[in-house]
């Protein structure tokens, strides 16, 4: 059994260690949750809720500290883990809703007896959790799970195995039978055990590069349902209004969270003349002003660092190779000051006229597109084998009909951040960003799978429609 340990990206001091989970102990926990499925799924429904509600004020107990073990984990600023604790916490009431609306019971009178629609659990359910919201995302899997009746198998990043012991701990203290719910802890060797062995169900938020791994993986594998909430090259069309205003709507959807969020916008697409250039001179102003700093500092930063060095050199690998096409800097990806290398400031690159990879920069990187009509910043927007967010600033009606009618993007903004999402409605994209199945409000839909009957008391009756091809 070997250790691993989590890191603070901003001290590199050590968060968290412990013994990484070998295969055999990762077969060992399906298999008790196999064990335990069945009379978890047989629990009736009101309990299961109570057990989950029980979760919810475990972590209400728990906020502040799981909020600072996610920000040393991940570099976020404290007010930023105190919000994604928080949603996690009102997730739990949403998905209760969403279980009863999306798959509750049905029954509609018949001659013989009644239809029925009915939702049973898939059975073991494996969850993959990313470290950008090394509680929130996995948690949006986690709860519509339990709830429907599965068991799962839970495997943090190995970026943020402290925030997975945490939220363990909340669900052991909620009450849950053995097996129901576990961690198993580790890194690639690890999940590629829990993805390899007998689960029913694999839900998956990561990169687009791991997502198409796992399409491949289980093409031969029909029985396991797979949900795949990946990343995004997303576009954001400003087109008019008050320049500030809709500086601040792209900053905060290109910069927040270091840029380490799937639904962040990538590409800034803005008319050729005045609006677009006063636009982009406002943006890097506000961006060059922006506090940078380490989670627990004072005055409390809006921006972290990169969560580890390993994600801060394949950014500037990414960010030299667009230089290299003829990108020009208007604001460079700098180190800041004396701090570690993950420590980023803004960039923002003019792309206008050059080919560029369609790849996701999974920081605080706003590629700049100028064009010269409308239809030209729509095909700039769908120029994209991803399809998770897109964005529009303007207040023309017209164009946000055009806009949400043509983009292709399961999240589709006007006027707010790309990064802005309702837990109340479905989260998810098309191409490489997922595979259509939307999670957040939806997660219930591939929790549970549907079972239509028709039922009667008796039998009696039936013979009525054979009887003259029979003969009686």
């Amino acid at each position: 059994m070997s250790a691993f340990q989590s890191i603070d990206p901003a001290t590199g001091a050590v968060v968290w260690e412990g013994p990484e989970a070998t295969r055999s102990e990762v077969l060992a926990a399906v298999a008790r949750a196999r064990a335990a499925a069945p009379g978890w799924a047989r629990t009736p429904l009101a309990e299961r809720i109570e057990r989950v509600r029980a979760f919810a004020a475990g972590l209400e107990a728990r906020k502040a500290a799981l909020a600072e073990i996610v920000s040393r984990e991940t570099g976020k600023p404290l007010w930023e883990s105190l919000g994604e604790v928080g949603t996690m916490i009102g997730k739990v009431e949403i998905s209760i809703r969403a279980n009863a609306e999306r798959t509750g019971e049905r029954q509609e009178a018949t001659a013989f007896g009644a239809a029925v629609l009915r939702h049973r659990p898939h059975g073991v359910m494996a969850v993959f959790g990313p470290y950008n919201f090394p509680g929130h995302l996995p948690n949006g899997h986690i709860v519509p799970a339990l709830l429907a009746g599965n068991s799962v198998v839970f495997k943090p990043s190995e970026l943020t195995p402290a925030t997975g012991a945490t939220i363990a701990a909340a669900w052991a203290d909620a009450g849950l039978p053995e097996g129901v719910f576990q961690v198993v802890q580790g890194g690639r060797d690890t999940g590629a055990a829990l993805a390899e062995a007998d689960i029913d169900g694999l839900l998956f938020t990561g990169s687009a590069a791991t997502g198409g791994h796992f399409r491949r993986m289980f093409a031969d594998r029909p029985k396991v349902i797979l949900a795949l909430e990946l990343g995004g090259n997303n576009p954001l069309i400003a087109w008019d209004g008050d320049v500030e205003e809709a500086a601040a709507v792209v900053v905060q959807s290109a910069f927040i969270t270091s840029g380490q969020r799937c639904s962040c916008a990538r590409r800034l697409i803005v008319p050729e003349g005045a609006f677009g250039e006063a636009l982009i001179a406002e943006v890097a102003g506000i961006a060059a002003a922006l506090p940078i700093g380490a989670w627990d500092e004072t005055p409390e930063p809006w921006i972290g660092p990169l969560v580890s060095d390993r994600a801060a050199a394949g950014a500037r690998a990414q960010v030299a190779e667009l230089v290299r096409r003829g990108a020009r800097e208007i604001k460079p990806f700098a180190p800041v000051g004396n701090r570690r290398p993950v420590f980023v400031s803004p960039a923002i690159l003019d792309v206008t006229g050059i080919s560029v990879p369609d790849e996701e920069i999974f920081a605080p990187v706003l590629q700049v597109t100028r064009v010269a009509d409308f239809d030209a910043a729509l095909i700039a927007a769908n120029a994209t084998r991803f399809g998770l967010s897109a964005g529009l600033i303007s207040a023309d009606d017209a164009l946000w009909q055009r806009f949400l009618d043509t983009v292709r993007a399961g999240v589709v903004n006007r006027n707010r951040p790309t990064t802005g999402a309702s837990g109340g409605m479905p989260f998810g994209g098309l191409g490489d960003s997922g595979n259509h199945r939307p999670s957040a409000y939806y997660a219930a839909d591939y929790c549970a799978f549907p079972v239509a009957s028709f039922e009667a008391v008796s039998a009696e009756g039936n013979i009525a429609a054979i009887a003259k091809v029979i003969g009686r």
